[in-house]
C-alpha cells in the first residue's frame, strides 16, 4: 500500500498550503434580488434534492481498513450547501446568488478529493482558501480604481488586475496529470484554472465588491464558451439579448465542476471517441473474449489492464484515471440530480468495483427515471449505442445475480486501496 506521502508526491497540487491571511475572513453578503435565466424550449428544472441516496464509496473505503473521517465531513458540508436548493434558486447567475456560498462548496469538493487521495491525518483547510479570495479583492481596492469609477472603467481594471497583475491563466487541461485546473485550493496557489474555476473566482471578488457598496450597478459575468475567452463582467443595463446565453447559473457551475473531474478521473481513457459509459462498459464486455473478435490490440490491452489494477486493488496508473474521485463526483452529480444518466455511470463504476447488487441498484434507479422523464429523449446515434450497452450491462448483472447470489469477488473489500504497483 502506498504511503500518504507518496501519494502527495504522485499529485503535488493536494500539498497546496495558503499562508495565514492578515485580513478577516467574511462571513455573509447579501446581493441584490435575484437574476433568474430562463432555459429554452420548455425543459423542466431539476427538482430539489432528495438526500436518500445509500453510496458506496465511503463505506468500501471504511471496510478496507481506509479512514473516511474528513471525506465524510467535507461530503457532509458539501450536501449542507446545496440542500434544499429549490428549481429558482438553482437557475440564478453566480454574479448574484445568494443562496450556495459557492467558494466554500467548491473548496468542499477538494476536501473531500483531497481526504481521499492523499489519506492525510489532516484536512485540507477550508477558512485560509476563503481568506484568500477576500485578499484578493482587498488588493484591488487598495489599488484605489474602485473608487468613482464608472462601471466600465471598474470591470475594465478587475479584469487587468485578474488576468494581467495576477496573472490568472485559463487552462483547458482536464486530465489527472494535471489536475490544480479543477479544484479551487489549487487554482488560487497556481492561478491557472479552467474557465469555470475562474468565473467562480470572478464572482467571489464581485460579491465582495458588492458587499462594501462598491458596486452600485448591475454587473453580470460574461462566460466565454470557446477555448480562449476569460470570464468577464459587463453592464447588464448595456448588454444585449445575445448576452443571455453567457450568463453562469449555479446549478450549472456546480455541474461542469463535477463532470470536469469526473472525466479527469476516469479509469478507462483508451477511446476518447466514446463517451465515457461507453468506454467503461466496453471494459467490461473485454472480459469475455467472445465479445473481442474485432477490437484492437490497444483497446483489449487497456481494458484488461484496468482489470488487472482492480484486482489487485490498483487505483492509479499514469494514464488511466482513479476510481476514488472518479465515484466521489459521480456521487456529487447524483445529489444535484440534473441528468439521469449519472445514476448509470455511477452503476458501471460500482460494477468494475465488483460491488454488483449496488451497481444492479443504480442501473435499474436510472431505468426508471429515464422512463418517468417528462422530458423527451434524444434520439441520436450516441444514445442508441448507450442504450444498447446499457442492456448488456444489465443482463450480466442478472446472470451474476442469479449464478452468484451477490457473492463478492476477492477484490472487492480492496479495489479502493491505494497501491503504487506499476500496472
Amino acid at each position: 500500500m502506498a504511503s500518504a506521502v507518496a501519494i502527495v508526491s504522485s499529485y503535488p497540487w493536494l500539498n497546496s498550503s495558503p499562508s495565514p491571511s492578515k485580513y478577516s475572513k467574511y462571513q455573509s453578503f447579501h446581493p441584490p434580488p435575484c437574476r433568474v435565466v430562463c432555459r429554452g424550449g420548455g425543459s423542466e428544472l431539476p427538482p430539489p434534492v432528495t438526500p436518500d441516496f445509500k453510496f458506496a464509496l465511503h463505506d468500501a473505503l471504511d471496510s478496507s481498513g481506509v479512514d473516511t473521517t474528513h471525506a465524510r465531513e467535507a461530503r457532509q458540508n458539501f450536501m449542507s450547501q446545496i440542500k434544499g436548493l429549490s428549481r429558482i434558486e438553482r437557475e440564478v447567475s453566480i454574479s448574484i446568488n445568494r443562496r450556495v456560498d459557492l467558494a466554500k462548496t467548491a473548496i468542499y469538493i477538494s476536501a473531500e478529493d483531497f481526504a481521499l487521495m492523499s489519506q492525510s491525518s489532516l484536512p485540507l483547510p477550508v477558512d485560509p482558501f476563503i481568506e484568500r479570495l477576500f485578499d484578493l479583492t482587498m488588493e484591488f481596492c487598495r489599488s484605489g480604481k474602485v473608487l468613482r469609477a464608472s462601471p466600465e472603467a471598474l470591470l475594465d481594471s478587475l479584469y487587468k488586475f485578474l488576468y494581467v497583475e495576477k496573472d490568472f491563466q485559463r487552462s483547458n487541461v482536464i486530465s489527472r496529470l494535471e489536475p490544480h485546473p479543477l479544484y479551487l485550493h489549487a487554482v488560487l496557489t497556481y492561478q491557472s484554472g479552467s474557465a469555470y474555476m475562474l468565473a467562480l473566482v470572478y464572482s467571489e471578488i464581485l460579491k465582495v465588491l458588492r458587499f462594501w457598496s462598491l458596486l452600485d450597478f448591475d454587473c453580470e459575468i460574461f462566460f466565454p464558451h470557446d477555448r480562449y475567452g476569460l470570464p468577464r463582467g459587463y453592464h447588464k443595463q448595456k448588454s444585449a439579448e445575445s448576452d443571455h446565453p453567457h450568463i453562469l447559473t449555479v446549478q450549472t457551475l456546480l455541474e461542469e465542476i463535477l463532470k470536469n473531474v469526473k472525466e479527469a478521473f476516469w479509469p478507462f481513457q483508451h477511446d476518447q471517441t466514446k463517451s465515457l459509459f461507453l468506454r467503461a462498459v466496453h471494459a467490461v464486455l473485454c472480459t469475455d473474449r467472445s465479445n473481442v473478435v474485432e477490437e484492437s490490440g490497444f483497446q483489449l490491452e487497456s481494458a484488461k489492464s484496468s482489470h488487472r489494477r482492480l484486482d489487485r486493488g490498483t487505483l492509479t496508473s499514469l494514464h488511466l484515471g482513479d476510481l476514488r474521485p472518479a465515484l466521489s463526483a459521480c456521487e456529487r452529480l447524483i445529489l444535484l440530480e440534473f441528468d439521469p444518466k449519472e445514476l448509470r455511470d455511477y452503476s458501471v463504476l460500482l460494477y468494475h468495483c465488483g460491488l454488483y447488487e449496488q451497481s444492479l441498484h443504480y442501473l435499474k434507479l436510472y431505468q426508471d427515471r429515464k422512463g418517468s422523464s417528462l422530458q423527451k429523449q434524444a434520439s441520436n446515434e450516441l444514445s442508441s449505442l448507450e442504450d444498447e450497452a446499457g442492456e448488456k450491462l444489465m443482463m450480466r448483472l442478472n446472470l451474476i445475480s442469479m449464478e452468484e447470489g451477490w457473492s463478492k469477488p476477492s477484490h472487492s473489500g480492496t479495489f479502493l486501496r491505494n497501491n503504487s504497483e506499476p500496472s
